[in-house]
Parts: structure tokens; sequence; C-alpha cells
């Protein structure tokens, strides 16, 4: 027998999970490899059983048939919960007591991508562990060849039970309408609709992998322009969609306006902080300064931390905060549930908020204080320098006596709002925000941010996107 080894295209190993181009950069062959290393990391821990699941892509059969035979070739107990969303593979992991978990998932990419998403034990697995797959791959270092099995095991009805337990909104019936944008979290969205109370329109219901509607990604406006419409048309009282794998979510008002995560979280956050007053809120460092002031309002403890659901999951892991989120739609609900980031989960909560609420949605979100910002600004900047452009900013500003928020980046606080200025953990990007009360405000910050970026030889990003009315 040869001895294994395996070389995996070195832009697959990302920071929070394992992702490429089907056929270019990510095939069957590598989705073998992970199952023979992650494994064995499993193995040599004592565990004996991982929980599998796929989404609606149309290469995720495939990769999840290799995956699970590098699993079984490490003498595993493989629980094969078939195609739906990532939360749900991870509600399986606890359900079915399972020492690790791989979800083939492209998230919220283009077609022709795919990727894997891990739980090692019930904790995310992410960072240099990623990298130590690609080590292991490289050297041959996995457990030797055994033969395990593998079941396929159904969870989807006690993931849509468990979900409806904690619907709170008694019996007002809503109207909501949903979009799971022909993603793997479809089919538990129409169950959903089936069984909570009030009318339910679904749209792009069907699992689809040409994602022939729109791109699943709900936080970008124009691809809610479909469920605004309907929400429009049938008087609904919201609309929520989600991403490709159902792990982010998306809320439309029921006057047709996109609620940003940041505004998604205050919502949640003032209703979670009656059960748990003090509690600890964390958003990441592109939230608006109104979700902390709100969470402090409401009589809870503001965290900032770093972006990224991995990074996000541990914190709260470490600080016991009973609610996170992301400006990217992940919303990770410690009361009442399990600390992992669910969309459908997040729908169930969002919908008793508002049936239980005085007020629409829409009167919520126009009741927040009022602030202008860019949008996110993504420009190019190699890997090998977008670090060091960070440090260069952080040594600039320490010695201009300038008030900066580091937990991930810079974050600059003025009399005028605020500019982030973050280097992507998983492209070549530097990342860029800015916030102000006033129009004016917002120019004087984008020059400050200029300024920075020029006086490390690099050009401001494009200013000319719309800015948005937060």
């Amino acid at each position: 027998m040869t001895a294994f080894t395996h070389q995996f295209h070195p832009t697959s190993l990302r920071e929070y999970d394992i992702r490429g181009i089907i056929g270019k950069t990510l095939s069957g062959k590598d989705a073998f490899a992970i199952g023979r290393c992650f494994g064995s990391i499993v193995a040599r821990e004592g565990g004996k059983k991982v929980a599998v699941g796929y989404d609606g892509r149309l290469s995720s059969p495939e990769l999840e048939e290799q995956l699970v035979a590098g699993l079984v070739a490490c003498g595993l107990e493989v629980a094969r919960i078939g195609c739906g969303p990532t939360p749900m593979l991870y509600f399986a992991s606890y359900e079915l007591k399972a020492d690790g978990a791989v979800m083939v998932t492209g998230s919220h990419n283009p077609p022709d991508y795919n990727g894997f998403k891990m739980m090692l034990g019930k904790k995310p697995f992410f960072g240099p562990q990623i990298q130590q797959i690609g080590s292991m791959a490289a050297s041959g270092d996995v457990v030797a060849e055994a033969s395990g099995s593998s079941t396929q095991v159904d969870v989807s009805d006690a993931y849509v039970a468990r979900l409806l337990q904690d619907y709170d909104g008694g019996d007002r019936k809503l109207k909501v309408v949903w979009d799971p944008g022909n993603g793997s979290g479809a089919e538990i969205c129409k169950r959903l609709a089936e069984k909570l109370p009030g009318e339910h329109i679904v749209i792009n219901g069907e699992i689809d992998g040409n994602f022939p509607n729109h791109h699943p990604d709900p936080t970008v406006l124009k691809n809610l322009e479909q469920i605004i419409a309907k929400v429009r048309e049938t008087g609904a009282d919201l609309g929520i969609a989600f991403d490709g794998d159902a792990d982010r979510i998306g809320a439309v008002d029921g006057e047709g306006n996109m609620l940003f995560g940041d505004q998604l979280l205050v919502v949640l956050a003032r209703d979670v902080l009656k059960q748990h007053p003090g509690g600890t809120i964390i958003a990441d460092v592109k939230a608006s300064q109104v979700l902390f002031d709100e969470v402090a309002k409401a009589g809870g403890t503001p965290l900032m931390w770093k972006t990224g659901h991995s990074l996000i999951k541990a914190k709260m892991a470490e600080t016991k905060a009973p609610l996170a989120g992301e400006m990217s739609g992940h919303i990770f609900f410690a009361d009442k549930w399990y600390g992992f980031d669910d969309a459908p989960y997040s729908a169930v909560r969002l919908l008793g908020i508002v049936a239980r609420s005085s007020e629409s949605l829409a009167q919520t979100r126009d009741a927040l204080p009022k602030v202008i910002n860019t949008p996110e600004l993504r420009f190019d900047c190699p890997d090998e320098r977008k670090f060091g452009v960070i440090q260069e900013v952080k040594a600039r500003l320490a010695s201009s006596g300038a008030k900066v928020q580091d937990v991930d980046g810079v974050r600059v606080l003025t009399e005028d709002g605020w500019w982030l200025l973050r280097a992507s953990n998983t492209q070549a990007v530097l990342v860029a925000r800015a916030e102000a009360k006033t129009e004016q405000g917002l120019e004087n910050l984008k020059t400050l941010l200029a300024e920075q970026l020029e006086a490390s030889g690099l050009a401001a990003p494009d200013f000319s996107g719309e800015n948005a009315g937060h």
C-alpha cells in the first residue's frame, strides 16, 4: 500500500475554512485528503464519530462522498445528514454527540466555488488548525488506514422541532416573506413557514446550485430586490433572507427597507437583555457606533471584537455572552441556543419579537439614531503587505494622539464619528469603512483615511459608492 500524501492549492487553506474553485483550486482528491487529515486529528484525540453535511451546490455530493471516504479510512463512524443548511450540521453535532463535524459548503460564494467548514468537539476549527491540515497532508502524517463506517441520519425533523420550540410570538399572525435564495436552507425554510403561525410566502424555495434568481448573499441590497418587491406587493410585516448555506440572515421591514446586520442586532439585543440584564453583547469592528450605544442604553455590556465567525464564537464562549453578531449577517444566540450562527433560528427569534411588539419593525428601525456611513470598501493589497500597512498606520496614529480602538486593525474615533481600516484574514485586501452624523463629517473622515493610506504608499479606495443612511 502506498503512503498517503497530498498537496493542497496554496489559496484554498483559509483562516476560517477551506475554500476554492471546483476544477481549478479544489477537487475530490482535496476532499478525501481533508477527511484523512481531519479524521486523524479526531481519532488521535480519542474521537469516534464525525457528522457530515453538504449544501446544494452541484459539486457538493461528490465532495461529500470523497470526504466521507477519507474519514472512514481513519476508522471513524460517519453520520451523514445529507443536504441542508450549515447550522443544521452544527445542531447535528450536538444532537448526535459527535466528536467533530464537517460541512461541505461554498457559503455565499459564486456557484463554481465550494469548501469545508469544520468543528472539533464543540469548538470552531480554524486558523492554525486549518494550516495543520495542509502540513499533515504534505508529510503524510495520518493515522494508519482502518475501516470505519458511514450511516445516513435524518436530523431535519428534530432540527425544525427545536427551532419552533423557541418561537415566543404568541398567537399574533404575521405576514412574512421568506427568500432562502435557492440555497441549502430552502427545504428547512419551507417547513418552518408551514408550521409557524401567520401567513408565510416563500420565494426561491427550491435548492438549486446554479442560484438562478440572484447571488445568495442577503447583505447586498441588489440581492434583496425580489424580496423587497414581494414584501411591498403583499403588504407583509417583514421579509427574511438566507445566504447560500443559511448561516447568515438578511431582513427587510414592512416598508421594504433593508436592516443592516448591526441594526438587526439592536432589535435582538434589546429583547435578550430583558432576560440577561448587564449581559455582554458582542459585535465586530465594522458595526455602527449606534449598536454599541443602544446596547449600553438597554442595560447591556457592549463588546467590540474581531471580524470572523470563528473568532466571535470563541469570544462568546470566553465571555459567556448570550448574543453576538456581525455586519455580515452572522447572528449567534447562546441564549436558549448553542452559540453558533444560525439564520433559521435567528429568524424564529426575530418573528417572536415583532409579533410581541406594539410597533412594526419599520417603526423600530426608523426610531434608531440616524448616521451616514460608507458601505464596506474593499481594495487590493498584497498578502505580504496588508498587515504591515495596518502597523504603520497604528504607529502614526499613536504619535498623533488619536483615539484608537485596535482589536482588529484600527478604528479611529473623532468628533465627526469613526473610520476603520483592517486587513482581511481571507483575501489580499484591506477593508475600510467610515461613519458620521453629517455628510460633511463623513467627508472629513474619508480625508483622514485617505491621508493614512497615501502615507503608506497606497491609493485611497474609491469613495464614489453610495453612502448608506443607517
